[in-house]
């Protein structure tokens, strides 16, 4: 990791600092210079890559909504069938929990925080509506075949399993990660077999 650091481009180390703050600390409790000084950069570096606090919180939010829906969608590529993929979303999810519940704080504060800024609020749509996208193409649409789901479209289905994995993730981190909250998750097995 510390290779890579050093092989970044100011911008990008600047990101990298702003991440790690952020989800060590909260947005509330960061400051543009918290971030410079994470970064090794002066406080006007951040100003002409980012213009502002926002221009640059948005570009973390967009760095990471795209990571994350690469690494699900490659995923359920590599799933062979419907119990795969349902697994390995559900795999995903509690693997983040467990070696990375920053990713989760990070993702908690700039949802709360979207609901003030547009710029945030678009972003955190479109990472939704892709994750709810992902979720109806490689899992509601197997579904399709059976009775009891023919009442509800796939995108309202998508959007209560991301739901129930977002809520349940909450209430992982309140909880400190402790392995019963996160082997909760497994229960959604049951709910979509």
């Amino acid at each position: 990791m510390y290779y890579e650091i050093e092989n970044m481009n100011q911008a990008q180390k600047i990101l990298h600092a702003a991440f790690k703050c952020i989800s060590t600390r909260g947005y509330a409790n960061v400051s543009l210079r918290n971030i410079a000084d994470e970064a090794g950069v002066a406080l006007s570096q951040l100003n002409y890559y980012y213009k502002n606090k926002e221009g640059l919180f948005t570009e973390v939010v967009k760095t990471l909504a795209q990571q994350y829906i690469d690494e699900i969608e490659y995923n359920f590529k590599n799933a062979k069938s419907e119990k795969e993929r349902i697994s390995c979303l559900i795999g995903h999810f509690q693997k983040m929990l467990r070696e990375n519940p920053e990713l989760f704080k990070l993702l908690f504060d700039l949802t709360s925080m979207a609901i003030w800024s547009a710029p945030l609020k678009e972003l955190l749509n479109n990472l939704f509506k892709s994750l709810v996208g992902l979720i109806e193409k490689y899992i509601i649409n197997e579904f399709s075949h059976k009775e009891k789901l023919r009442a509800y479209s796939s995108t309202t289905l998508a959007r209560i399993i991301l739901g129930a994995l977002l809520g349940t993730s909450i209430q992982v981190v309140l909880a400190q990660g402790k392995e019963d909250t996160v082997e909760s998750l497994s229960a959604l097995k049951i709910l979509l077999e």
